[in-house]
């Protein structure tokens, strides 16, 4: 009897101990900031963002979605924008999320270096739908310190974004996207005159030239090189159509053209300044007598020699006999392309009254420079089949 009142006591116990510790035990503490761990910025806000303004160090990079879905750089021309830059940026917004509450102080916030980095979404009236300024990033580990408004707060974020805010590098640089096995018919021009077409009936059949040299045969790799070049033309710079560098660009140009099997065309007009070697201006020498470069016209370098010196004044003839001239190398400039499209509402051909567009300078020097770059030999045609022995003989003696 003992035994089960001992039980039921300790039962007992144990059970005001179980509600003596819930009634009592503290509460979790809060989070300082319901934001934490959410996303910096809602997918939903970011896909209703009709302008993106990305600013640092005083430049501002405008970025605007037009009324058929296409984004623009305002802040660069209005050039069409790099569609896969700009949403792998606003997906790496997407997902950012808030770490943690760095600090509520005043002091310790502005030794996070909130200064003009910033990052705005705004719809198509120009309100704004979401706005962060960005702090320098961690010592250790990584994100951003960012800032909303002017809150008294500062959070660390997972962000990774590069705050890019150089407008060039916003703009797609394609200039021409051509697939190969489109193009029908390819019009080569050369710096030395003439051009030679080559063309093909289908994509399957082997090119052939309006200009065949004898027992040659159009190079196949060669055309697909060109082809190459033409398939994915990027700009790297682009300069006011004024600029002297593109008058002169287009003073020496070479005009391609490319017709696919839907017999659309493209002009593709390429040209740089070539380079010049210059008659160095005249300089002093060492001895104050002028130097080679104050020798005259090149018509005065020219003259013949004086007649030989008579014995004795072999050394007297070695000094006054003239320096040869020297000259200097002016480098060739940048190329310059321009493309004009047939169909007149290409948006490339409103492109090219924007500015003018600098490539590589290898797209242009690995063009075929002369014609014969085009051909290699022929395979000799194959021999006649052997005819029987008796084909020959009358048939009365078969």
């Amino acid at each position: 009897m003992k035994l089960k009142n001992l039980i039921v006591t300790i039962a007992v116990l144990a059970a005001l101990s179980a509600i003596a510790f819930f009634a009592t035990r503290p509460e979790a503490p809060a989070l300082p900031d319901a934001r934490i761990n959410q996303p910096m910025v809602a997918r939903a806000t970011a896909e209703q963002a009709a302008k993106v303004r990305l600013s640092d160090q005083g430049k501002t990079v405008s970025l605007d979605r037009q009324a058929d879905g296409t984004w623009r750089v305002t802040s660069y021309y209005d050039m069409p924008a790099d569609f896969q830059k700009l949403s792998a940026f606003v997906g790496s917004l997407g997902d950012a999320k808030l770490e943690r509450l760095v600090t509520s102080n005043a002091d310790r916030i502005a030794r996070l270096e909130f200064k003009d980095a910033k990052i705005t979404l705004l719809d198509a009236a120009d309100k704004e739908l979401f706005a962060v300024t960005l702090g320098k990033t961690p010592e250790t580990g990584t994100g951003r310190f960012v800032r909303f408004g002017t809150e008294p707060k500062a959070f660390l974020a997972s962000l990774t974004a590069d705050l890019d805010t150089e407008s060039k590098n916003w703009a797609n640089t394609e200039i021409v996207s051509l697939k190969a096995d489109d193009v029908a018919r390819l019009e080569i021009p050369f710096a030395e005159g003439g051009t030679i077409a080559i063309s093909r009936a289908k994509k399957e059949d082997p090119w052939t030239a309006d200009k065949t040299p004898a027992g040659q045969k159009v190079k196949a790799d060669k055309i697909a090189s060109v082809l190459s070049s033409f398939g994915s033309l990027r700009f790297s710079e682009t300069n006011d159509r004024t600029d002297a560098n593109v008058a002169a660009a287009k003073a020496n140009e070479r005009i391609f053209k490319i017709e696919t099997f839907e017999h659309k065309t493209l002009t593709v007009a390429m040209g740089r300044k070539p380079e010049e070697k210059k008659l160095k201006p005249p300089t002093a020498s060492p001895d104050g007598k002028s130097g080679p470069g104050a020798l005259g016209s090149m018509a005065d370098l020219n003259k013949k020699e004086p007649a030989e010196p008579k014995p004795g004044e072999e050394k007297k003839a070695e000094e006054a006999k003239p320096l040869a001239p020297e000259f200097e190398t002016i480098a060739a400039g940048p190329v310059f392309v321009s493309v004009a499209d047939s169909d007149a509402k290409a948006g490339i051909n409103a492109l090219m009254q924007k500015r003018a567009f600098q490539i590589s300078d290898y797209v242009f020097t690995a063009l075929p420079q002369k014609a014969d770059e085009l051909f290699e030999a022929a395979p000799p045609p194959p021999a006649p089949a052997p005819m029987p022995a008796d084909s020959g003989k009358p048939a009365a003696a078969k």
